[in-house]
């Protein structure tokens, strides 16, 4: 019997690591329709199936919950694997520009140069001379590069003249077109500013429908390879709907997937809001679960655009000593807004990098948890500051911290940041263990495709143990008193996320009566140094019971 027309089997002899706080080991456990039917010793699950049931032998590998992604970017990150230029966040300018240039040898004359992901660290120093670099590196197409936190571009003199932008173009509401000293542009594309770029990117594209295909189902693909068969997808436009849809009715997805409709315009150009909210409905499957809108209250530190409760750091003659930022909503128009989401029946992922954007939303989360009960889920994203005045009201409004671990291990966008934000606050950064012992369950996200090329679960995992980076080249921890245990790692990547996003009896845990999703490793996190858990392997991925990635090569299920 093959894996794919496999409805009835049991999986056994290696440990089982089921993450049910209430049953965490066992020898074994037996899947029926897609469906775990009994967790427990060998002899008992033996005696629950025929003496002819197909066993699955681990010869002695760890089996676990398949992992959820609470935040990460499909379409952009599909897009990015199956067609775009990569550029790696430790690139220098030289190695980005040889890059492009070798990129547009490819391409046709006019044909867009698109990719990522720029660090942060050269997109704070990019100048006008930096400008004419990247126009001579593309020989006159148009570039648009992404930078790690996904809010701000890069885009050259062709590019800009197709946007409609040059040195008399206003700035758009919400962003920036950056301007050195003298007033020239760079190129820079700074938050709202950016979908500008994107929608000019965008216009070029044939075959939109088919691209977007490509895009999802290599997103799936790659999530798929490493151990992921749930995940929250964090901006999700009307395409993303209707492409994932698609490939629900076909039988092609194979992870659950909740999707995030942005309340206002944000990362790509599109319909958003109620007129949004209304699209996902008609898109709902059994797969795809568009139950959560996406907010966005802040920036980024990197650009002075997230809202901080203590002024920035100066760096720059221009810099104001008490800016702060300013958050993007209005304490009673986001509390308006929360309460006709939840109305509606939906829920919220609330984008915040900036300790007072934090304390705005725990502010309005409390008056809806007044008017509205306990019912809305509300996640807040990154949490990278908190003040330590609201840590507990993380567990006490029933609000989940979604943490970002690929952002925040000592990397390039932690060197750019440190230059704005004071050293007090930054050296206090994602105090996931105080709120995880408060009650909080943190839960752990990729972000993919910012800060990493990959939307590699392991590496984030370990980060939360060991805050540091897994590269030796890059020296240091961050606020190592936060770190947490496997267990608790484990956790965040698994049963934490899945009720984050309202899955907790689907998937998350390995338990009766969830969905058979699962998956072995070449190793036992359990026991091996933490510091090697970035180094596992994934040799088989089970999604409802049907194998969809595996490292030997054997044949995966296909739709019928």
């Amino acid at each position: 019997m093959t894996p794919e027309n496999l409805t009835s089997f049991i999986v056994t002899n290696g440990p089982v690591y089921t993450s049910d706080p209430d049953n965490e080991w066992a020898e074994a456990f037996a899947v029926r329709d897609g469906r775990i039917l009994a967790v427990g010793d060998e002899a008992e699950i033996r005696s629950l199936v025929s003496g002819d049931t197909p066993v699955i032998d681990l010869r002695g590998r760890l089996a676990m919950p398949g992992l959820v992604d609470v935040h990460a970017h499909l379409g952009l990150g599909g897009r990015q694997a199956a067609f775009e230029l990569p550029v790696l966040p430790t690139d220098t300018k030289t190695v980005i520009f040889e890059k492009v240039q070798a990129w547009a040898e490819r391409l046709a004359p006019d044909e867009w140069i698109t990719g990522g992901i720029v660090g942060s660290t050269v997109m704070d120093d990019i100048t006008a001379e930096d400008l004419r670099a990247l126009d001579k590196a593309s020989a006159g197409r148009p570039v648009l590069l992404r930078d790690d936190s996904m809010h701000n571009r890069w885009v050259n003199s062709r590019a800009l003249e197709l946007m409609g932008v040059d040195g008399t173009t206003a700035d758009p509401d919400g962003g920036t077109y950056v301007r050195d000293d003298a007033g020239r542009l760079t190129g820079v594309l700074q938050e709202l500013a950016s979908p500008v770029g994107e929608e000019a990117a965008a216009a070029s594209i044939e075959d939109t429908p088919e691209r977007h295909a490509t895009a999802f189902r290599t997103a799936v693909k790659i999530l798929n390879g490493y151990g992921v068969t749930a995940v929250q997808e964090a901006a999700t436009m009307d395409y993303a709907l209707e492409t994932l849809a698609g490939m629900d009715r076909r039988g092609e997805l194979t992870a659950h997937v909740v999707a995030s409709m942005p309340s206002r315009p944000f990362i790509e150009p599109g319909t958003t809001g109620a007129a949004l909210y209304d699209i996902g409905a008609l898109h709902r499957t059994e797969h795809l679960h568009p139950d959560f809108s996406k907010y966005v209250l802040d920036g980024v530190p990197m650009t002075r655009t997230s809202a901080i409760l203590n002024p920035y750091l100066c760096s720059h003659h221009s810099h104001d000593p008490q800016h702060t930022g300013a958050p993007l909503w209005q304490l009673d128009e986001l509390v308006a807004s929360l309460e006709e989401l939840v109305d509606r029946g939906l829920h919220a992922k609330l984008h915040a990098t900036g300790d007072a954007a934090v304390r705005l939303i725990l502010d309005a989360v409390e008056r809806v948890r007044a008017s509205r009960g306990d019912g809305p889920l509300f996640q807040i994203a990154h949490v990278e500051y908190i003040s330590e005045a609201d840590l507990h009201r993380f567990a006490a409004l029933g609000v989940v911290p979604d943490a970002s671990p690929y952002i925040w291990f000592p990397s390039v966008i932690q060197e750019s940041i440190a230059k704005q934000i004071p050293a007090d606050v930054f050296n206090s950064s994602w105090p996931l263990r105080d709120l995880l012992l408060d009650g909080a369950p943190v839960s752990g996200g990729s972000d993919w495709p910012c800060s990493a090329p990959t939307p590699d679960p392991w590496t984030g995992l370990e980060t939360m143990i060991t805050r540091r980076n897994p590269d030796p080249a890059v020296a240091g921890t961050l606020n190592s008193a936060q770190a947490l245990d496997v267990r608790q790692a484990v956790a965040a990547f698994t049963r934490h996320p899945a009720a984050a996003m309202g899955l907790q009896d689907r998937t998350g845990m390995l338990a009766p009566g969830l969905s058979a999703d699962f998956i072995v490793l070449d190793r036992n996190i359990f026991t091996v140094d933490p510091g090697q858990i970035h180094a596992v392997q994934v040799q088989e991925t089970w999604f409802e019971g049907r194998l969809v990635h595996d490292a030997a090569g054997k044949p995966v299920s296909v739709p019928a």
